[in-house]
């Protein structure tokens, strides 16, 4: 009976439906672990109102957050809460998605413009047969001269 009362308690202060950050962002699938999760959330790459934020915050219902992950920008506001990650098509029915169009598209690498030092892939050292051309090549070249 103890029991009973103390789950009626329970529910009644709505402590089921509070969920840390950390998992819920895993559950809805913006991250593929929590681990990660938490990682980017001690990074600061996740901002609740602008601020830094701790993995252990409660989600409330109507909060925004800005995520930034290494494929995109999220801005999310939550609509839903899970306790557990769901399959895709239910996840996304628990955040509304805000981010605006420039920002979904995908983070590109901006490669640099000037020579490093390194090799392309697969080209490296001549084959025998190419040193041989090379030395017939570089022999005529001191003949003339």
């Amino acid at each position: 009976m103890l029991f009973f009362i103390a789950r009626l308690h329970y529910l009644y202060l709505g402590m089921e439906n509070k969920v840390r950050l950390d998992k819920y962002l895993w559950a809805i699938r913006i991250f593929k672990t929590r681990t990660l999760a938490t990682a980017a959330i001690d990074e600061g790459k996740v901002k609740w109102n602008g601020a830094n934020i701790k993995p252990s915050k409660p989600v409330g219902m109507g909060d925004r957050y800005d995520i930034k992950t290494p494929a995109r920008k999220w801005n999310i506001e939550v609509t839903g809460i899970i306790q557990n990650r769901v399959a895709f098509e239910e996840a996304i029915t628990k955040y509304v998605d805000l981010t605006s169009e420039e920002d979904k598209m995908p983070v590109k690498v901006l490669e640099s413009g000037f020579y490093t030092g390194k090799r392309i892939s697969k080209t490296g050292r001549p084959t025998k047969k190419q040193r041989r051309g090379l030395a017939d090549f570089m022999d005529d070249s001191a003949d003339e001269a």
